[in-house]
C-alpha cells in the first residue's frame, strides 16, 4: 500500500488532493509492462492536416459577421451565461519555485490579479455576473489562496487538480534524494473531473452559467470578448478551441484529421513522420465549452512524459482535456496573437515576461467589451 511507503506529510497531501491509489497502481503496472511508453503516445490511424474550412477566423471589427457575433455574445454576457476558469496548476518551477500566478506581470499587478480584474471588468461593463473559478494544484493552492486574501480582489471559486507520484522508467516509485516519493500534478485533463467532483460545476450551473471559458493564468490575452463568445454560440458546437497562426519554431497541439475525423492532437501524439509544420495554426489552450457537455465523464488517454528530476530520469503520466475534441463537435477559431485585440501572449519564463511587457501594456490598455 502507498500509505506504507510515504511519510505522514506526504500522505496528508495525497488525501487532500485526491490521489487515486488504485489508478496509480494500474498505471505503474502499465509502465512496467511497456503498455505505457513514449511509443504508445502516438495516435493510430492516418493523420492529415486540417482542411481549409476546418479553421474559421475571428472576424475583425470591420468584417461581415463581427457585429452579429458581438451582439450574440453581449446578450449571453448580460444574461449571466458565462463562467470563466483560470488554469493555475502545475508545479511552480519555472519562476524559481514561486507560483507564477502571483508573480508581478505588469505595472505592479500579478498574472492572477490581472485575470480576476478582467473578469470583474467584464461583469461591470455588461451589468451582469461573470462567474469565475481558479483551478490550483497541490503546489499552487495555499500560496494562491493566501495571495488573493491579501488583495482587494473578487474572490473566485477555488478547486484543485489532483496529485500523483512520479515513477522510474521501470514503473517503480521515483524518490527524491532524501528518499521521499516525488509528487506532481498530472496535467490539465484533471479539469473535467475536478470541476464535477469539487462541486464547482454544479455551483456554476446553479448561478445560471451556460458557457465556460478556460484559459491559462499566464495568457493575459485570453480576455472575455463578446465577439469570441458569440462566435462560439453561433457555431452551434459545444466546444470551441482558439488557435493562432504559428511563428517559426512554434510547437504544440494543433487541429488535424485522424482517419478523416477532426480533433486537436497534442504535439507528442503526432507520428514522427508527420510534418507538424504542415499545419499553420496551433492551440492557445483557450477553450469555450457549453456547460452541459461537462456533466459527462470522458475517458482520456494517459501520456508517458519523460522528465529529468534531480539529474535522474523520471516518468510523469499526464492527460489533457483537449482530447475530448475527438468526440465533441468542435470549432477551431483562429484569433490574433498580439496587438490591441490579441489573445495569445503566453509567459513561460522570466525572460519571456521581460520581453513581453511592452506588448502586454498595449494589449491590456484596450477594452474588448
Amino acid at each position: 500500500m502507498i500509505s506504507d511507503e510515504v511519510d505522514a506529510g506526504t500522505q496528508a497531501a495525497l488525501e487532500q488532493y485526491g490521489f487515486d491509489a488504485d489508478l496509480s497502481a494500474e498505471l505503474r503496472a502499465r509502465v512496467a509492462s511497456g503498455s505505457l511508453s513514449p511509443e504508445r503516445n502516438i495516435v493510430s490511424g492516418r493523420v492529415e492536416p486540417p482542411r481549409t474550412d476546418d479553421v474559421i477566423r475571428l472576424p475583425d471589427a470591420s468584417d461581415d459577421g463581427y457585429d452579429d457575433a458581438r451582439t450574440r455574445g453581449l446578450e449571453a454576457l448580460r444574461g449571466g451565461e458565462l463562467a470563466v476558469v483560470v488554469l493555475n496548476g502545475g508545479m511552480a518551477t519555472r519562476f524559481g519555485g514561486v507560483v507564477k500566478g502571483i508573480v508581478e506581470a505588469v505595472d505592479g499587478r500579478s498574472f492572477l490579479e490581472v485575470k480576476l480584474r478582467q473578469v470583474a471588468d467584464a461583469a461591470a461593463a455588461t451589468g451582469a455576473a461573470v462567474h469565475c473559478a481558479v483551478m490550483n494544484s497541490f503546489a499552487t493552492d495555499e500560496p494562491t489562496r493566501s495571495f488573493v486574501r491579501t488583495r482587494s480582489l473578487p474572490e473566485p471559486l477555488f478547486f484543485s487538480q489532483f496529485v500523483s507520484l512520479r515513477l522510474n522508467p521501470d514503473g517503480s516509485l521515483f524518490r527524491e534524494d532524501d528518499g521521499r516519493v516525488s509528487l506532481y500534478s498530472p496535467g490539465h485533463g484533471d479539469l473535467l473531473e475536478a470541476l464535477r467532483t469539487s462541486g464547482v460545476l454544479a455551483e456554476l450551473r446553479q448561478a445560471g452559467a451556460r458557457q465556460l471559458m478556460v484559459s491559462n493564468v499566464d495568457n493575459l490575452g485570453a480576455r472575455v470578448d463578446p465577439a469570441v463568445l458569440g462566435m462560439h454560440i453561433r457555431s452551434g458546437r459545444p466546444m470551441t478551441v482558439e488557435v493562432a497562426r504559428k511563428n517559426p519554431g512554434d510547437v504544440g497541439g494543433a487541429p488535424a484529421r485522424v482517419d478523416g475525423r477532426l480533433a486537436l492532437i497534442e504535439g507528442p501524439r503526432f507520428p514522427p513522420s508527420f510534418d507538424q509544420d504542415s499545419i499553420p495554426v496551433f492551440s492557445t489552450n483557450t477553450v469555450l465549452f457549453d456547460l452541459d457537455v461537462l456533466e459527462t465523464p470522458y475517458e482520456l488517454t494517459w501520456l508517458y512524459v519523460g522528465k529529468e528530476v534531480a539529474g535522474r530520469p523520471a516518468v510523469q503520466l499526464e492527460h489533457l482535456f483537449h482530447e475530448i475534441s475527438a468526440v465533441l463537435p468542435t470549432t477551431y477559431l483562429e484569433v490574433p496573437r498580439v496587438g490591441p485585440r490579441g489573445r495569445f501572449l503566453p509567459i513561460k519564463t522570466p525572460a519571456d515576461l521581460a520581453a513581453a511587457r511592452g506588448s502586454l501594456r498595449t494589449m491590456l490598455a484596450t477594452s474588448v467589451i
